[in-house]
C-alpha cells in the first residue's frame, strides 16, 4: 500500500515538474497577446499546484530552492516581455483604420462631423427599408456621417441597418453580398471585385472626390521628398539602404497594410504590376483563441516608412512624430491635389451595385455631387470634383 502511495507521488511529482514549465512558457507566448494582467491571473493558478508536492516530498529544502528558482526566472522572464511589450508600443504608431467614431456622430451638437440640413434633399419621410444602407471606409466615416446628418431621419443611429460603419475588406464584402447599397471610400482590390462578381454583383464607381496617397516617415528622417520610382525601388527591395536615397547609411524598413484594406489596394495599384515584397508579419491572437499573422504596425524609428491617405493622417492620426513627404518634390496638400501637381492622387468613390433597383441610391449619389454634398466633402478636408 506504501510502495503504491510512493508511485502515486512521485508520478504527480514528475508530471507536476514537466507541465508547470510547459504551462509558464505558454504563458510568456500568452503575454505577448493579452497583456500582463491576464497572465497573472493564470500564473497564480500555478502555484497552488506547485506547493502540493511540499505535503509529501520529506526533503523539501531542494524542491524549495528549486521553485524558487523557477519563480525567479519565471518573474525575470515575464519582466523581460513587458519591458519589450512598451517598448514596442512606444515606437509603434496605430496607422491602421482606427477612428473614434463617437466624434463624429450625426444629429450630435458635439459632433465633428459638417453639420448641414440638406434643403434639395430629405428622406426624413422615407421608410427604413426604402433608405439607402449607407457604409464606407474609417477615413470616410466623417463624411459620409455628414452625408446621413444631412438627408436621412434624424432618428438614424449608427449600425442600426441603415447607418453602418466597417473597414474597407469587410465593407466591400457586405456590398457584394447586398447587404448594403453604397460604400464610400478608395477603389476595391481585384479580389474583391472579383468576390463581387461570383455574388452576381457589378460594382458601379462614382467620384466623389480626390485624395493624395501619401508617404510617411520619422520625423527625424532627413528625407523630405522621394520620386515615384524611387518609392517603387523601396517596396520592390530593389533600394534597401536610405544612402540609397540621399539619406543616412541604414537599413529601410518599409511597412505595409493588410491585404484587402484600402491603402493596400493602391499601393499594389501604384507598383503597376511591380512585384512588392513581402511584408513584415507579426503573429496575434484572433478571435475565438485562433492565432493569426497580420501585417506589423508601422514602428516609429527613423528608418521606416508607411504609407496611407493624406487625410487619415493629417486629419485623423495627427502624430507629430511621423511626416509625410514630398513626390517629385510636390508635397501633398489640398491645392496640389487640386492643381493636379501631386503624383498619387487617389479618386474617392461612391461604389453602388449596377443592380440595385431603389431609387433613393441614385437620388442620393446626386445629391452628393451637388454643390450641398460637395460643400461636405471639401469642409471635412478631402478634394471635391468639378461637376460643372
Amino acid at each position: 500500500m506504501k510502495k503504491s502511495h510512493l508511485s502515486i507521488k512521485i508520478t504527480l511529482t514528475v508530471i507536476l515538474g514537466i507541465i508547470v514549465p510547459y504551462v509558464s512558457l505558454m504563458l510568456l507566448v500568452l503575454l505577448s497577446f493579452c497583456g500582463l494582467w491576464s497572465v497573472t491571473i493564470f500564473a497564480s493558478l500555478l502555484i497552488i499546484p506547485l506547493i502540493i508536492p511540499l505535503i509529501w516530498i520529506k526533503k523539501r529544502k531542494p524542491y524549495f530552492i528549486a521553485y524558487m528558482s523557477y519563480l525567479l526566472c519565471f518573474t525575470i522572464l515575464v519582466c523581460t516581455q513587458v519591458g519589450m511589450n512598451a517598448y514596442n508600443d512606444s515606437i509603434t504608431i496605430d496607422t491602421t483604420p482606427s477612428i473614434n467614431v463617437n466624434d463624429y456622430m450625426p444629429f450630435d451638437e458635439a459632433s465633428k462631423i459638417v453639420k448641414l440640413r440638406s434643403k434639395s434633399l430629405n428622406f426624413e419621410n422615407v421608410p427604413k427599408h426604402q433608405l439607402p444602407v449607407i457604409d464606407g471606409a474609417a477615413a470616410a466615416f466623417p463624411v459620409y456621417s455628414a452625408f446621413v446628418n444631412a438627408v436621412y431621419p434624424d432618428t438614424t443611429k449608427l449600425r442600426d441597418g441603415v447607418f453602418e460603419y466597417n473597414n474597407t475588406l469587410r465593407g466591400y464584402e457586405l456590398l457584394a453580398k447586398k447587404e448594403t447599397d453604397i460604400f464610400i471610400g478608395a477603389a476595391p482590390s481585384e479580389e474583391q471585385i472579383s468576390f463581387a462578381e461570383e455574388n452576381g454583383t457589378t460594382f458601379k464607381y462614382t467620384q466623389i472626390g480626390s485624395e493624395a496617397f501619401v508617404f510617411f516617415v520619422h520625423k527625424d528622417n532627413p528625407i523630405d521628398s522621394l520620386t515615384v520610382e524611387q518609392i517603387k525601388g523601396i517596396y520592390s527591395g530593389k533600394i534597401t539602404n536610405w544612402s540609397q536615397v540621399g539619406g543616412k547609411d541604414e537599413k529601410i524598413v518599409p511597412f505595409q497594410r493588410n491585404e484587402g484594406s484600402g491603402s493596400q489596394s493602391m499601393l499594389i495599384r501604384f507598383m503597376e504590376g511591380t512585384p512588392i515584397i513581402e511584408p513584415d508579419m507579426q503573429t496575434e491572437v484572433g478571435g475565438m483563441g485562433g492565432i493569426i499573422e497580420q501585417v506589423a504596425d508601422y514602428k516609429n524609428k527613423s528608418t521606416s516608412i508607411g504609407f496611407s491617405f493624406r487625410f487619415y493622417v493629417e486629419g485623423i492620426i495627427k502624430n507629430p512624430d511621423i511626416k509625410m513627404i514630398a513626390i517629385e518634390g510636390v508635397a501633398p496638400t489640398k491645392e496640389n491635389i487640386k492643381n493636379g501637381s501631386y503624383a498619387i492622387i487617389a479618386p474617392v468613390f461612391a461604389v453602388t451595385q449596377k443592380e440595385n433597383s431603389n431609387e433613393n441610391v441614385q437620388k442620393l449619389i446626386d445629391w452628393i455631387l451637388s454643390d450641398e454634398g460637395q460643400y461636405i466633402i471639401e469642409e471635412t478636408g478631402y478634394v471635391g470634383i468639378d461637376t460643372n
